[in-house]
């Protein structure tokens, strides 16, 4: 009496959850997994057969358990995000000594908060009062703290690293970086991939043809072999069990889940697994020029005079001629002055001229002083010496600007060589990108032909395009998806967003600071860096790698337990490799959170 007392009030406590799952999923006219573990449960029990009953109701609320623990560490990244927005601020009004501490939702933009060193900020905003160092780590992957001087952009949730700081509030609280981040992995965990749906729309036919392999075992048992009414139920019993889909139905989100939250922990964000899936496919990049494989602001890349000529000395020439002047070339050459430290003069100019399109000069100390292009020295009656020229024309044949600095002094002159800097990760990123795999590199860029090709030549590309405007890149885009299959573009997400939409797979840098990147791009490289996209393809690539595993894995097991039935597998054996062969599913996905990352040379 006690026994059967305690296998009911098992039945009870291991089957209410999965009863209450196969009546849902029947209302909805669905068969789910539940309804068959319920069915031989009280077919076990029918026959009498109550503590294999128990035990496989046992073994599979255990799996469901481990599976629901194991699906939980693989979201806690969306729990983490929200943790790191502070409920309160302290508002500053102008007029008030004290500042007023204030609930976060209550604030508008336009207002002032104070944040102190070691807060996290409350607001996207900008700097308005001091200086401090920002740890951006939860948002962009970076882990040193980034400077954040007079007018410098915050993001809600990171954390002041010194100095108290007034920030002016810039976006409304439901429109942050940090919200919209939350949103947009809640949406992307939710979103179905193809293996997924592929999976789910089996499922239903998968159970019926289940139910109906067991109606037909019970009936051959019963008919065929004339084996007795316990014999036959059991073997029904057994292949409910055997032939269930469980693993199968949880190999894709155990490992998308996880793929997903490891690539977050690095500051790249899938907007969705199906993007996720896609990535792991694609044999061809593109990449957009300036402001992706290069800085976007022009550089001093060279600097070359003749034999005796003091470096430093025309350098200040050119940088005291320069600042005065509104010359693009003008701001490079200034910044390098000031980073070899050479001072510049405070000689007052005379007879200073600008000349658009060709230059600058004025007179320092009694010198007359020019930059720019030949025409400004040929307007001037000024000869330039032949092997400047000749330099000139070297430093335009490597795709760089050549500003020439010539003086009425005739050896002290020079040539500067100015160009878009490459980011210094652009080549051993492309070399990664290789060594995982991906077939081609194309540059697709607005630049001139010899500027891109240069630029291509560095960083090891296979092809270029130069000269294109924005429709023009996705009409490039289709001819490579012609003959490459899967393409990704890589770009800024502002004036390629054209293209980043057309791409099967669009990837956006600098996100935490960019609307459009969030907007536009289905991958999101927070960090305004290159290194994090071959990571980002290799977590795609170990995906697609562990979800053909959990596939072959499961579909096998099933193979061999249904095998085994007709060798009289014992049911609670059969619960036990169903149930197995599920955690051992879920638990190999969650690897990848783990998963020990490549050093990408």
């Amino acid at each position: 009496m006690w026994s059967i007392a305690a296998c009911v009030s098992a039945y009870l406590a291991g089957g209410l959850g999965p009863t209450a799952n196969a009546l849902a999923a029947l209302r909805k006219r669905e068969l789910n997994v539940d309804l068959l573990m319920i069915l031989a449960a009280i077919g076990a029990a029918t026959i009498g057969d109550w503590l294999e009953g128990v035990v496989l109701l046992f073994l599979f609320s255990l799996s469901g358990t481990l599976e629901a623990f194991a699906m939980y560490r693989t979201t806690r990244s969306i729990e983490s995000l929200i943790q790191l927005r502070p409920r309160e601020a302290m508002l500053v009004r102008p007029g008030v000594v004290d500042d007023e501490r204030v609930a976060v939702e209550s604030l508008q933009i336009g207002d002032v908060i104070r944040v102190r060193p070691g807060e996290r900020f409350a607001v996207d905003g900008m700097i308005t009062e001091g200086e401090t160092w920002a740890d951006e780590a939860t948002l962009t992957g970076e882990s040193e703290p980034i400077h954040k001087p007079l007018g410098a952009t915050v993001f809600s949730g990171t954390i002041n690293g010194q100095g108290s700081v007034q920030v002016r509030m810039t976006k409304a609280v439901a429109d942050t970086t940090l919200e919209r981040i939350v949103k947009m992995v809640q949406e992307s965990q939710a979103q179905k991939t193809p293996t997924q749906r592929f999976v789910e729309s089996w499922q239903q036919p998968y159970v019926v043809g289940v139910l109906l392999v067991a109606t037909l075992v019970f009936v051959g048992a019963k008919l065929i072999h004339t084996a007795s009414w316990y014999d036959a139920f059991y073997h029904a019993m057994v292949m409910l069990v055997a032939a269930s889909p469980c693993a199968v139905v949880v190999s894709a989100p155990a490992v998308l889940l996880s793929a997903i939250a490891r690539a977050g922990r690095h500051g790249v964000l899938f907007k969705g697994g199906v993007h996720l899936e896609s990535l792991g496919q694609v044999d061809v990049i593109a990449f957009d020029k300036t402001g992706t494989v290069t800085i976007g602001k022009p550089g001093v890349t060279e600097i070359w005079t003749p034999l005796g000529v003091d470096v430093a000395r025309l350098l200040c020439l050119a940088a005291t001629v320069e600042q005065r002047s509104e010359h693009p070339l003008g701001v490079p050459v200034v910044a390098e002055v000031r980073k070899r430290g050479v001072a510049l003069s405070d000689s007052p100019l005379g007879d200073f001229h600008s000349h658009t399109g060709l230059g600058v000069h004025a007179r320092i100390d009694g010198i007359w002083v020019g930059a720019g292009r030949e025409g400004l020295f040929e307007t001037h009656g000024i000869a330039i010496p032949a092997v400047l020229a000749e330099q000139a024309q070297r430093i335009r044949e490597a795709g760089q600007t050549a500003l020439l600095i010539v003086t009425d002094q005739e050896s002290l002159c020079g040539v500067i060589g100015v160009a878009d800097q490459i980011r210094p990760e652009a080549t051993a990123t492309m070399d990664a990108l290789k060594h995982l795999g991906i077939r081609k590199i194309v540059i697709l860029t607005g630049d001139h032909e010899r500027v891109a090709r240069s630029i291509a030549a560095t960083l090891h590309a296979d092809e270029v395009r130069a000269g294109l405007m924005p429709d023009q890149k996705v009409v490039e885009l289709r001819r490579l998806a012609e003959y490459g299959g899967m393409v990704a573009m890589v770009g800024d997400g502002v004036n390629d967003a054209p293209a980043l939409a057309a791409a099967s797979v669009g990837i956006a840098m600098g996100g935490a600071g960019t609307d459009v990147a969030l907007e536009v791009a289905d991958v999101v490289l927070m960090r305004d860096d290159l290194r994090a996209l071959p990571l980002a393809v290799w977590i795609s690539h170990l995906a697609r790698r562990r979800v053909r595993q959990n596939m072959i894995f499961a579909f096998s097991m099933i193979a061999v337990l249904v095998i085994s039935t007709f060798f009289d597998l014992p049911l609670w054996l059969g619960v036990l490799g169903h149930e197995g062969s599920t955690v051992i599913v879920v638990f190999n996905g969650l690897r990848i959170l783990w998963e020990k990352t490549p050093k990408f040379s």
